[in-house]
């Protein structure tokens, strides 16, 4: 069996983030294989995202699951090369900063013949103490095609040493997500009726080990998006992660009355509650680069970002988790015009990925 690109994904801002390559793939009768490491799985919303993104069942489920980061990436490492020594690609495409990319990238560079393409590559915190910054400064500096979202990303590359042969600045396939579904998203989704959401409201995801696993900043970040919320009347919604869910129980934490949590949403349902949103809270640097294409206001509760784009363009704020800075960087958002311009692309980075890649 052979395919002529192995997609490698293993969480949900992946399949989202991949699913206009694949498609791209499909129009232009690219071969391909799709390998889903089962790194953040979800049975019933993975097959969900699927669906509601029109692309092919996986054509490998490894199961992974949550373990150490070194557990999960070594076992990621082995069942993927297993898969690339049946499938035999001439490219792997990993996407992004996950455990999942770091794996797909070691396994094909241990094998003769495969090259790797980075879609997303040049993001930096430069926040070493975070994985996920070692995992894309790990797949950018072994890969052979590096698709950057933006100038800023392509410098960055440059400045680390890599080729301009090796780089090709394709926009952000988010943009191509978000303006293939947004519109979908509004005709399908019930969500808004569903959450009683007849007025504005603040949307919140809070995910990130630096965040919640620290009992005291998890309260402390609570507590402050409720401040800046009450402060202009504003509910808060906020969709779950399992891994915030879990500390919240293990603390004990009090979630403040004003914060209405929820399951985690599908694909469609959250576009729609980012695009209806009066202004977003968040620590993914996927909702920072949705919320800009959406022309939503993003207050970011990190003390760094990979998206500088975001502020640039006067569309994010990075505000930490400290009360003051977070009531203060609502007001701000809120008196801006939503006029900024999106500095991700216009939607056709999933074509200008497989044009560098000369598939025709």
């Amino acid at each position: 069996m052979s395919s002529t690109l192995s997609f490698v994904l293993g969480t949900r801002p992946e399949i989202i983030k991949l699913s206009p390559v694949i498609r791209a793939c499909q129009r232009r009768d690219v071969s391909f294989s799709i390998v889903h490491t089962g790194q953040h799985y979800s049975e019933e919303l993975d097959s969900v995202f699927f669906e509601q993104l029109d692309l092919p069942t996986p054509d490998y489920n490894l199961a992974v699951g949550s373990s150490s980061h070194g557990e999960q990436t070594g076992k990621m490492i082995a069942e993927i090369e297993s898969v690339l020594e049946a499938e035999r690609p001439d490219i792997v495409i990993v996407q992004g900063d996950t455990n999942s990319v770091l794996a797909g990238t070691i396994a094909a560079t241990k094998m003769e013949g495969i090259k790797i393409g980075h879609v997303e590559a040049g993001l930096r915190s430069f926040d070493r103490d975070m994985p996920e910054e070692i995992n894309r400064r790990v797949s950018d500096h072994a890969a052979d095609y590096l698709f950057a979202p933006t100038d800023t990303s392509r410098d960055q590359l440059r400045q680390e040493g890599l080729p301009d042969e090796w780089i090709t600045v394709t926009g952000n396939t988010i943009v191509d997500a978000v303006q293939q579904n947004v519109e979908i998203a509004h005709e399908r989704s019930s969500v808004l009726s569903d959450l009683n959401l007849d007025e504005q409201f603040t949307l919140l995801t809070a995910h990130r080990a630096e965040n919640v696993d620290d009992r005291e900043r998890f309260e402390r970040l609570l507590d402050s998006v409720a401040k800046a919320a009450e402060e202009h009347e504003l509910p808060i919604v906020y969709p779950i992660h399992p891994r915030a869910k879990k500390r919240i129980s293990e603390f004990g934490i009090d979630v403040p009355d004003s914060i209405q949590l929820v399951e985690p949403q599908d694909f469609l349902d959250f576009l729609v509650l980012e695009d209806a949103a009066t202004i977003v809270f968040t620590d993914s640097g996927g909702v920072q680069e949705e919320s800009c294409i959406l022309r939503t206001p993003c207050v970011t509760l990190r003390d760094n970002t990979e998206r500088p784009e975001t502020v640039d363009v006067g569309a994010n704020l990075i505000v930490g988790v400290d009360p003051d800075d977070v009531v203060e960087g609502v007001r701000e958002m809120l008196a801006r015009d939503r006029n900024w311009e999106n500095p991700f692309g216009d939607g056709t980075s999933a074509d200008r990925i497989l044009d560098t890649l000369e598939y025709e």
